[in-house]
């Protein structure tokens, strides 16, 4: 088991390379007035979905009932739109009047007729394909905004943009970020009282987290709240509460360097009954406290939802779940509003299951903790204290002087997979999994600007060798379906998966839980017990959320496919060799006539170099891999499919185009950034080496 989690530790997240796109007619759109108080009322057209949880309240239920437990075996295809790259596909689409936006990898819009699929306008941000090194985890996009007429997306390289939602143009652009740090979005903006907000991610190479809201009609920032402190005033709506409330908590100095983390890279939720907004904060900057803050403090805002002003970004009370954050245990995960009747009283409550393996229930009206249950075994703590609101961590969990072999590694008990909630239920359909990691300290930490600044050994653990000894592994990567009560603080039932990573949920008043898998089929369960109703072949992994609309009467079920994001590319174990076709949107119904072309995917030969490497070589470059070229092309070379595979690279075989690549940048514009500065032409070759040893693993050579 310990040889197993020692393995898991090696791996680490992805980018990937893109293609060049060509443009197609724009088709007129008529306008369509979209308010704060149209998406409050929601559920007055069932047939909509307005914003990216469906409603204000981030449910991800569905009020309509025409597909239903009695009928959904008779779900068809009814038409699907390709998408012109298969990078992975996150998006949560929105549908509004008979239209579908839809985002795709690299920040692209596609606006679709919801009925037919016809493409009516594509956006095309243009990001330089050389910002996608600065992706921790893929160039992917988890869906747009709609408000007043406009579209909102942010883009990878920093950018906030409202496109007009008739024609496709560009209304405005805001840069929100410092361009010249590895700040990324990929994240999916909210829109409420006239403002856009949006937040952004880079904790892994080292960034400040914050929240930015913009005027909707002119794209100027209205505020700005930083989640951790910086080198004194920001002028920010963030500064007084950073001053009194969160430097404290911090020690020493070296955190202004390296940015601290705490980014807002996912979860932002408007709450019309309370007119709050709620912000989730990701992991420290590097994840070991020692390195950011002496080992000491609470490290405030890192891993916290935060309550905020929407008018203002004034600090209003705030949560911790993972105080002194030093395992990449981000709070960034969905949060889900709802009110519950709980020991007699009706509260208003705040959902959320973050990475870290506690299912917390908090009064939203002041952040205090009504309960908090693993929903995964947990290792790292023995139970939150609702008393105190603090977790009891188990002894060893800091991995101060020894490895930790936490059964919740920094993939989460749950990552950014969206759950969903059933009033009618009254459960929550929540994607869980359970991929251990060993946590080491990187002993001789050194700080690198735009390069991965962790503090905790990645790649330094070999695969073993044989297909039996990786089965093993695999065989300990796991995933399954949980309905999750909130009231009763419990799993009611579970349906196991083939591993982690799977999709996002959907649930509905005709009683079903849709949910999508990295097994390539898309499935649907009855909501009260769990039982399969039906599947669907979708030819490619399903990550992100469904949702469901109405058009002429007609109820839809529509869902983005393409695999891709952080752990299946670094988890590659998961199938090895693939290929992967272009990521698509599906839109089912009943009766629907729509099909799938047959794939035609062919995967090229390994190119055999001899081996020309020293044994001390060998080691040098699994080393020079491990640190420049893992977290893009999966450990030891191998690939879930969607990057490049190296072993099978023609320039595996020619010593100068293999410099001209690795060393002096020659695919920048595809996304493949040189390391001139970083290592040397000498060990560029090593690398090379490396790698065809790799690519020999897989024909070895004849005798």
């Amino acid at each position: 088991m310990r040889n197993r989690l020692s393995v898991i530790a090696a791996c680490g997240l992805v980018f990937l390379w893109g293609c060049e796109d060509s443009e197609p007619e724009t088709t007129q759109i008529p306008p369509t007035p979209v308010t704060t108080q149209r998406i409050v009322e929601a559920a007055s057209e069932p047939g909509s979905w307005l914003t990216h949880g469906g409603n204000y309240q981030e449910q991800r239920y569905s009020d309509l009932t025409s597909i239903s437990t009695d009928n959904v075996s008779g779900l068809e295809l009814a038409w699907h739109f390709e998408f012109d790259t298969h990078r992975g596909q996150e998006s949560t689409p929105l549908m509004i009047d008979g239209v579908i936006y839809v985002t795709s990898a690299w920040s692209k819009v596609f606006a679709l007729d919801a009925a037919t699929g016809e493409l009516l306008w594509r956006f095309d941000p243009e990001v330089p394909k050389e910002t996608g090194i600065n992706a921790c985890c893929d160039v992917v996009n988890r869906g747009a905004a709609y408000y007043a007429g406009k579209v909102f997306v942010g883009t990878i390289d920093g950018r906030l943009i409202a496109i007009d939602a008739a024609t496709g143009e560009q209304a405005w652009s805001a840069v929100t970020v410092d361009q010249s740090r590895p700040y990324t979005i990929t994240g999916a903006p909210r829109a409420a009282k006239g403002l856009v907000f949006i937040g952004n991610g880079g904790a892994e190479y080292g960034v400040r987290g914050y929240v930015s809201a913009y005027h909707v009609e002119s794209g100027e920032l209205a505020w700005r709240f930083y989640t951790v402190p910086g080198d004194g005033p920001d002028g920010a709506a963030s500064d007084e509460v950073l001053a009194q409330l969160a430097a404290p908590t911090w020690h020493g100095n070296d955190y202004l360097e390296y940015g601290g983390g705490g980014t807002v890279w996912d979860a932002i939720v408007y709450d019309p009954e309370l007119d709050q907004l709620y912000i989730g904060t990701g992991n420290g900057s590097p994840w070991d406290r020692a390195l950011r803050s002496q080992d000491k403090g609470d490290n405030l805002f890192l891993s916290s939802v935060v309550a905020l002003d929407p008018d203002t970004g004034t600090y209003l009370w705030h949560y911790q779940e993972t105080p002194g954050e030093t395992w990449d245990y981000t709070s960034t995960q969905q949060i889900t509003l709802a009110t519950l009747a709980i020991d007699g009283s009706t509260r208003q409550v705040l959902l959320h299951a973050p990475k870290n393996g506690f299912f917390y229930v908090l009064d939203r009206t002041n952040g205090q903790v009504i309960s908090a249950e693993k929903f995964v075994p947990v290792n790292w703590a023995e139970r939150i204290d609702v008393e105190t609101g603090r977790p009891v961590e188990a002894p060893g969990a800091r991995y101060e002087q020894e490895p930790f072999v936490s059964v919740v590694g920094g993939a989460g008990a749950h990552n950014w997979q969206p759950m969903s909630y059933s009033p009618q239920t009254g459960l929550v359909y929540l994607p869980v999994q359970q991929v251990p990691f060993v946590y080491t300290k990187q002993e001789g930490f050194e700080y690198l600007p735009g390069e991965w600044n962790l503090g905790v050994n990645l790649g330094d653990t070999p695969l073993p060798p044989g297909d039996d000894a990786r089965a093993e592994i695999r065989a300990g990567l796991m995933g399954w379906l949980a309905a999750w009560d909130p009231v009763e603080n419990r799993e009611v039932w579970r349906v196991a998966h083939d591993g982690p990573w799977q999709g996002g949920t959907l649930a509905t008043a005709g009683g079903l839980v849709f949910q999508g898998l990295t097994d390539h089929t898309f499935r649907a369960y009855d909501a009260s017990q769990g039982s399969e109703l039906w599947r669907f072949p979708t030819q490619d992994a399903i990550i992100t959320a469904p949702i469901s609309f109405a058009v002429n009467g007609t109820q839809y079920i529509a869902v983005t496919v393409g695999n891709g994001g952080g752990l299946p590319l670094t988890l590659p174990t998961f199938g090895d060799p693939a290929v992967t076709p272009n990521g698509r949107l599906l839109v089912f119904a009943l009766g629907g006539t729509g099909s799938l072309p047959a794939l035609n995917l062919e995967l090229p030969e390994p190119v055999l170099v001899e081996d020309f490497l020293r044994p001390e070589q060998s080691a040098e470059g699994f080393a020079l891999y491990g640190r420049f070229c893992q977290s893009c092309h999966g450990i030891e070379a191998l690939t879930a499919g969607v990057l490049p595979d190296l072993r099978r690279s023609p320039a595996l075989a020619d010593p100068e185009l293999w410099r001209a690549i690795v060393l002096e940048g020659a695919f920048s514009p595809r996304g493949m950034v040189g390391f001139q500065g970083k290592i040397t032409a000498e060990q560029t070759e090593v690398l090379r080496g490396y790698v065809a040893q790799q690519a020999a693993r897989i024909n070895p050579p004849t005798p």
